[in-house]
């Protein structure tokens, strides 16, 4: 009995290290040329997938799991942009951009439903109730921004064969969506410790967006480890900014910029006319100090559940910084260094404040981001109000290598291109045709006010190329009760998504994404004052004819003699007594001028 006793106790206890969720998280602190610094914040909570089906919540939260299954949505990515990411600066987006948005609100997920319209009716549902949780305008999502890619987006989780072939894809976009603390704030009510403690303590609304390029991310995929018995819910939340070192250190009573005093000043003292009155400033912008009560504000307030596989507490942040750089912490905290990577990561304490202070270095080394594999650009050519043309330019900065990726646009149905106008040229080889650039074509057309236009292409670019990509397209008129409030403005075309695919087919790499910038669509846009007058008018009209009518209808007219205590007499004396008195002034007058 003891020996059965002991297996079952086993069985148990394995059952639940294996369900037992888990929590991670992580910030990695990069600088970057001209006196920016990366930071990257993610945050990792675990659940067994039995658990989350019979909604036993610990550390993915409740108002988020009840959601994703009430839609039916086996795999969610939400994102949060604003910015713009400096390729040619800063080097390749962080992790590779799979964790990037579009500027704006960008929305993909895999719901499982048996048709078409069912899923767009479980699509409808998820971003209704993701509007509320985020206060986001993701209900205007409708049919005019969701599309169904085919070839850009894969699923990053895995999912049974027998439930993938009723899996549909879905993607939305909210080019022109302001992304503000409203976000924020429940986007930090998500994690364990709501921001109070760990690496979550350092977000405020107030540095995160007033970062140069910021995005926030969610995604919860079902993941199954070959290591483990069972599958989990893995839901990842990623924020990444690049701040301005000199604009973050800025006191919030004294945030207007001034002059460095005198003293402070760093001159190259080698310039002939260096002396003590002129200087010539030395160029310091790649390290300069800072710590993180001056980046952030506050320093980290202790350590938040972050343990590794062995339960131990894990090192939560990570500065990439040269070896030979000096960086100063808390006391009491245990500092891990890689000097391969030139990578130093540290254990929070518990309870106590943890400090990182990285005072003036003598060397301006940095660690240097690795190359963009692609460098892309969008605009608008043309002229006129009636009709117009999109440009891009793909350029592959490799000197013996090609480079195959996706481009995916999405359009509004009242920016209607013409494919047959579609052409790609090389820098090289300006008269190379299509089909050696571009591989394939996916084109789904917009029908009006039912849906927009959905473009991907396959292409290549030779190495040491540009790529130049055009086509044009015809402007539709609006109702002017389509038009919004600022529509001189004009309105948010949302940016491409570009899919790196991998030249090796042996070991398939991880996607690498990258986006295109927000366009701005300048539509024939009415005067509005005209129905504004025409309105004033025709109300003015319609009061007199009304006034009138209705004085007619209702008033009731009588004879003068019908009237109660009315003289007819005396009224008759009394004028006649005045025309009397009038005529006797008027012959009196013509009597002295003659």
């Amino acid at each position: 009995m003891s020996r059965l006793y002991f297996l079952i106790l086993s069985l148990l206890l394995s059952i639940f290290a294996v369900a037992a969720p888990e929590y991670d998280e992580r910030l990695i602190l990069e600088p970057l040329p001209q006196g920016s610094l990366l930071a990257s914040f993610n945050f990792k909570s675990n659940a067994s997938l039995q658990s989350f089906e019979q909604q036993h919540f610990r550390y993915i939260p409740r108002s988020l799991g009840q959601i994703l299954q009430h839609a039916k949505a086996k795999e969610l990515h939400l994102r949060f942009s604003s910015g713009r990411w400096d390729a040619e600066s800063w080097g390749a987006r962080p992790w590779r951009g799979a964790k990037e948005g579009g500027t704006g609100v960008e929305l993909w997920a895999w719901v499982e439903a048996d048709t078409e319209e069912d899923a767009f009716a479980q699509w409808i549902t998820l971003n209704h109730a993701l509007s509320g949780l985020f206060c986001a305008s993701l209900n205007f999502i409708d049919s005019t921004r969701t599309t169904r890619p085919s070839i850009t987006f894969e699923p990053l989780g895995d999912h049974l064969n027998a439930s993938f072939s009723k899996l549909h894809l879905l993607h939305g976009t909210l080019p022109g969506e302001v992304v503000c603390t409203e976000n924020l704030t429940p986007f930090l009510k998500l994690l364990p410790c709501k921001g109070k403690a760990g690496i979550s303590s350092l977000l405020d609304g107030h540095k995160l967006f007033d970062a140069s390029w910021q995005s926030m991310a969610i995604d919860v995929k079902p993941i199954c480890p070959s290591d483990t018995p069972g599958c989990i819910v893995e839901m990842e939340q990623t924020v990444d900014m690049v701040l301005d070192i000199q604009r973050s250190k800025r006191p919030y009573d004294n945030p207007i910029p001034r002059p460095v005093p005198t003293e402070e000043l760093i001159c190259d003292t080698s310039k002939p006319y260096s002396s003590s009155d002129t200087c010539y400033p030395l160029d310091t912008s790649n390290v300069q100090p800072w710590s993180l009560s001056e980046i952030f504000g506050r320093p980290i307030k202790g350590s938040c559940l972050a343990t590794d596989s062995h339960g131990e507490p894990s090192e939560s942040v990570c500065v990439n910084v040269p070896y030979e750089h000096q960086i100063h912490i808390s006391e009491g905290s245990v500092e891990h260094k890689d000097i391969s990577t030139n990578s130093r990561c540290y254990v929070l304490p518990n309870s106590e404040p943890f400090e990182i202070v990285l005072p003036q270095q003598e060397s301006q080394a940095i660690v240097s981001r690795p190359a963009p594999q692609l460098y892309a650009s969008r605009s608008f050519i043309g002229h006129g109000q009636e009709r117009g043309g999109v440009q891009s330019l793909l350029t592959n900065p490799s000197d013996n290598a090609a480079i195959s990726f996706v481009y995916f646009e999405t359009l509004p149905w009242f920016m209607k291109p013409y494919l047959y106008t579609l052409r790609a040229q090389t820098s090289n080889s300006p008269s190379v045709p299509n089909d050696d650039i571009i591989a394939s074509i996916y084109y789904r057309p917009a029908l009006d006010r039912q849906r927009g236009t959905q473009l991907e292409l396959q292409i290549t670019v030779p190495p040491a190329s540009t790529v130049r990509l055009t086509y044009d397209f015809e402007k539709a008129i609006l109702r002017y009760t389509e038009y919004p409030p600022d529509a001189n403005r004009g309105f948010d075309v949302a940016p491409a998504v570009i899919r790196l695919l991998s030249n090796s087919s042996d070991a398939p790499s991880e996607a690498v994404y990258l986006r295109t910038t927000n366009l701005l669509l300048s539509l024939p846009t009415p005067d509005f004052s005209m129905p504004y007058n025409v309105i004033i008018l025709t109300s003015t009209v319609m009061a007199l004819a009304f006034g009138s009518i209705y004085n007619l209808l209702v008033r009731r007219f009588v004879g003068a003699d019908e009237v109660e205590g009315f003289d007819v007499a005396k009224l008759k004396a009394k004028i006649k007594g005045r025309w009397d008195v009038l005529r006797d002034r008027i012959m009196r007058r013509e009597k002295k001028r003659q």
